[in-house]
This record gives C-alpha cells, sequence and structure tokens, in this order.
C-alpha cells in the first residue's frame, strides 16, 4: 500500500521510515556511487530531509519499504534550484504549482509495479493539491523506467552522456497518463484514491475521479 508521510510523522513507523533510508544508501551509494552522505546507522540522508518534505512510500506487506519519493514545494528550498540551475539555463522553478519530487528510490526486493505504484501516487497529489507539474532530476537508468510505465517527464537539460547522463525534467497530469500507469502498477485508481483520502481527505478538497 502507499503511505503519505510528512517527515515529522516518520517516527511513528520506525520500520518503515528506517528501511527507507537505509534503501536509499543501498541504492544511491552502494549501487550507483553517488555521493551521497550515509550514516552510522547504514542510512542516506540529506539537508533536504530536515525540511519536513512529504514522503510518498510504498509499503510492503511485512511494514517494509519497497520504494519511496520526496516532495517539497518550489516555494522554500529545493535541490534543483540549489544545486542543479547548470541544468535548466539558470532558470530556478519557484511557484506554489510546481513541486520538487527527489529520491525515487526501489528496494532490490520489491513487488512488481512499485515504481508505477509511486508515480500513480504522485497523480492523486497533482490532483489533490492543486499542483500543475513536478520538477526533478534524475539519471539515466530512470528513463526506461518512465517510459516502461507511461509517465515519461518533459526532458528540460541534460549533463552527460550514456548512463553517467543526469537530467532536470518537468512532469504534468493527465487522464489518461493515469489510467495507464494505473494498470501497469496493478492498483485500480480507487484504490489509489482511497490511501490518498486515508491521509488528506480531511484536509484538502477532493475533484472527482473516474473509476478504474
Amino acid at each position: 500500500m502507499i503511505r503519505y508521510l510528512y517527515g515529522d510523522q516518520l517516527s511513528n513507523f520506525p520500520a518503515l521510515a528506517r528501511s527507507m533510508f537505509e534503501d536509499r544508501a543501498d541504492q544511491f551509494k552502494t549501487r550507483l556511487g553517488w555521493e551521497v552522505t550515509v550514516n552510522a546507522d547504514g542510512q542516506e540522508r540529506d539537508e533536504y530531509d530536515d525540511l519536513n518534505p512529504l514522503y510518498v512510500i510504498w509499503e510492503k506487506a511485512n511494514g517494509l519499504h519497497g520504494g519511496s519519493m520526496r516532495f517539497l514545494p518550489t516555494t522554500g528550498r529545493t535541490m534543483v534550484n540549489e544545486h542543479f540551475l547548470n541544468l535548466t539555463d539558470g532558470v530556478a522553478f519557484q511557484s506554489p504549482l510546481i513541486w520538487e519530487c527527489t529520491r525515487f528510490c526501489l528496494a532490490r526486493e520489491t513487488e512488481p509495479g512499485t515504481a508505477a505504484a509511486l508515480m500513480l501516487a504522485g497523480g492523486e497529489i497533482m490532483q489533490g493539491f492543486g499542483v500543475q507539474h513536478f520538477v526533478g532530476v534524475f539519471d539515466a537508468r530512470m528513463v526506461r523506467i518512465y517510459n516502461r510505465i507511461g509517465a515519461a517527464p518533459e526532458v528540460l537539460g541534460t549533463q552527460g552522456e550514456g548512463r553517467q547522463a543526469i537530467s532536470v525534467g518537468l512532469w504534468e497530469f493527465s487522464e489518461a497518463a493515469q489510467k495507464q500507469v494505473s494498470r501497469v502498477a496493478g492498483v485500480p485508481l480507487h484504490a489509489s484514491r482511497c490511501w490518498f483520502d486515508a491521509a488528506f481527505g480531511d484536509v484538502v478538497p477532493q475533484p472527482d475521479v473516474s473509476a478504474a
């Protein structure tokens, strides 16, 4: 299932949070060789985790992390604005209608469809919070994943070539893409909406969504 948790709510789900940061260390440091900081507990965290971001987490049946993404509004500090303006010709993103999505992580042993389920949850955020676009930095391996699940971004700029390429992309929402991602994820639209409502139903207004 999908959980939507702000940073200050992670302590309510200690095993889920611990395994998310451990899987981030495994993916970004061990497998990809990124220059990220891993603490003494074997967890990857950065300065943006201290800003109370919204995490979208696929929770496996055993209560542990299967995959996740991190969201921050661009009205505040973001990774793309502070570290990757060279990929956007110096253009910063600062709008309540644009949120940043970073740290897309998949656990080694996760269910098929996890990546698509996370992207489906991203669509729920767009609808529920009135967000028009996500902006994010991604590496070359993610291009195949995004294309496979039907959630490819508009590429705004790229640095490097081949497997070393890093890009900034912009995502938008469409009902056709939502239905495609739902099919790939194996998650009906009504189930996706129920998970969102469980977290935010009393907080943000919900538009109608066609049944899956």
